[in-house]
């Protein structure tokens, strides 16, 4: 049994609440390392690069948020932390620096204004992802906000599924725009249709099994189900159960579900989950999502006549606590005193009206937190970095700001955008092998000095027609990595670094896209390694 498995049978990690005083009486040195790991099933992680310092994830459903709940994030993040908040890429916000002495007042102050933290850590089901703008659009084929609310209520602090072979992300959307990396999630329930004679039905294909750490990009597999709103707690109830009682639990490195439906195949997964539920179930409908991925930034039309959503990007993620209050104070002040969280590191301010839309656009704020970023920067995303995470190899965050904005001194204004993401390790926190260009950080040994460095990987995407990243380039020293990348970039601008000139079809059914993820054609990895080949720096 490994150690984590030797911890949980022990005690179940929600039961560490009940030694939290304690240990916020008798200081962090106190804790023992199981208590320690138990801590994170609260969102509570103690950082080695700041030793005696925590951090804490808080629990976002959705990624909605009210401006009271910002304002008082903030106020803790000031009070009790050092000030840094960081935007994750599943709709999460972490507060840095807390002492354990303050995480009973920070947890009591979250309460009071409906947060927690639970299960934003170790082996359960983690923050339940949805398109940020849900409910906003005319273009969405369903509001899946309630399901959200839903799942939330039936598995958050549910003990039967708080001991899981390892974690487990979920997205659940009616969003035909691609905006949440649903290939990467062990559960993911798309948007679909099916036709009857009374009509067509709105609902939900079933993807499985996506992940990004445990050896890489693996692509969700197509269940071929369609699921009913109706059903979606029911059949995600009983694909736990199955995780739950058959995933493995020797090795941390091939526990995820993915390895599971690796070893069953599709086909007898969909019947253990059919024989689960006690239903039958439907086979998979059209794919209602479109080709094209939006990332919802920008000034965008609700379908509220006379209403709009303004998406912002946050540059890597990172903002100080008084900025963090700074956009409450404006959602309350133009929108409705709300604001949603993005996968792509962005905040959105939904309905501003007509009347008040060029004032808010005008304030001060949006020249920092631009709707109308640069082509690099409204695609760059980054995990946290060395500096606050105890995996990360290299500094991302400043590395990837830095690296955006020489990119873009040397490089045509009028490119097409791209998504640039940056992974501390691989872990894969960043989405690097998603991204039109994926970094992944390392140390290497330049003529006797250890430098930090990047693995280029390019090509990445999620949506309809999935494509994992191809490693590219090895070993690039992160001080040459702008030159490098401008060698690259031009490319995009010709194929979108996806290789494949072919559209993707409107909709079509899940086991046709199975069949058309096997046409991968890397012509330009070619091309592109001659191109680079004589650049300096490159190994």
């Amino acid at each position: 049994m490994n150690k984590v498995e030797a911890l949980k049978a022990d005690k179940n990690g929600l039961d560490v609440l009940a030694d939290l005083e304690r240990y916020a009486q008798l200081g962090w040195e106190s804790i023992p390392e199981q208590d320690i790991q138990r801590l994170k099933w609260y969102g509570i992680f103690l950082r080695n690069p700041t030793p005696g310092s925590f951090m804490l994830r808080v629990r976002i459903p959705g990624g909605r948020m009210t401006c009271p709940q910002l304002q008082m994030l903030a106020d803790l993040a000031n009070t009790y932390g050092n000030g840094v908040i960081d935007l994750t890429t599943r709709q999460q916000l972490q507060l840095r620096h807390l002492v354990i002495a303050n995480v009973p007042a920070v947890f009591q102050q979250m309460h009071e204004v409906g947060l927690c933290s639970v299960q934003t850590g170790m082996d359960n089901v983690r923050n339940i992802m949805t398109c940020p703008v849900a409910g906003l659009t005319a273009q969405e084929i369903l509001d899946a906000t309630g399901l959200i609310h839903q799942l939330n209520e039936e598995f958050v602090g549910n003990r039967d599924f708080s001991n899981l072979p390892r974690k487990f992300n979920m997205a659940v959307t009616g969003c035909p725009d691609n905006c949440l990396h649903l290939e990467t999630q062990d559960l993911a329930f798309i948007p679909a249709t099916i036709e009857r004679p009374e009509g067509s039905i709105a609902g939900f294909n079933v993807l499985a099994g996506g992940k990004l750490g445990s050896g890489g990009y693996r692509i969700a597999s197509p269940l071929d189900l369609f699921v009913h709103p109706s059903e979606v707690i029911g059949v995600t109830r009983a694909i736990l159960r199955l995780f739950r009682d058959h995933g493995c639990r020797e090795s941390r490195t091939t526990a995820r579900l993915a390895f599971l439906l690796d070893e069953w195949g599709e086909a007898r997964f969909r019947l253990e989950v059919q024989r689960e539920v006690g239903w039958e179930l439907l086979r998979a409908g059209n794919d209602a999502r479109e080709s094209r991925s939006h990332d919802h930034m920008g000034v965008f039309r609700q379908k509220d006549p006379g209403l709009n959503y303004v998406g912002l990007k946050i540059p890597v993620g990172r903002l100080q606590a008084e900025d963090l209050a700074g956009i409450a104070d404006l959602a309350m002040r133009y929108g409705s005193g709300e604001v949603r969280l993005s996968p792509n590191q962005a905040m959105i301010i939904p309905n501003v009206s007509d009347r008040k839309l060029g004032d808010l656009t005008e304030e001060p704020l949006l020249k920092r937190f631009v709707y109308n970023p640069t082509p690099i920067q409204k695609g760059l995303v980054s995990c946290v970095g060395n500096d606050y995470c105890n995996l990360a190899v290299i500094e991302t965050k400043s590395r990837a700001v830095d690296t955006a904005k020489r990119i873009e001194a040397m490089i045509s204004p009028d490119m097409k955008p791209i998504t640039m993401h940056w992974s501390g390790c691989p872990a894969g926190c960043g989405n690097h092998l998603v991204a039109d260009v994926g970094l992944l950080g390392k140390k290497i040994k330049v003529k006797g000095v250890v430098v930090e460095a990047v693995d280029v990987f390019v090509g990445g995407r999620s949506g309809p027609d999935p494509k994992p990243a191809i490693k590219l380039l090895e070993d690039v020293p992160c001080d040459t990595l702008p030159e490098v990348l401008c060698g690259i970039l031009p490319y995009h601008s010709r194929e979108k670094m996806h290789w494949n000139k072919q559209k993707t079809p409107r909709k079509r059914t899940q086991p046709q896209r199975a069949m058309d993820r096997s046409r991968v054609k890397p012509r330009m990895v070619h091309d592109a390694a001659v191109l680079l080949r004589s650049t300096p720096g490159l190994r």
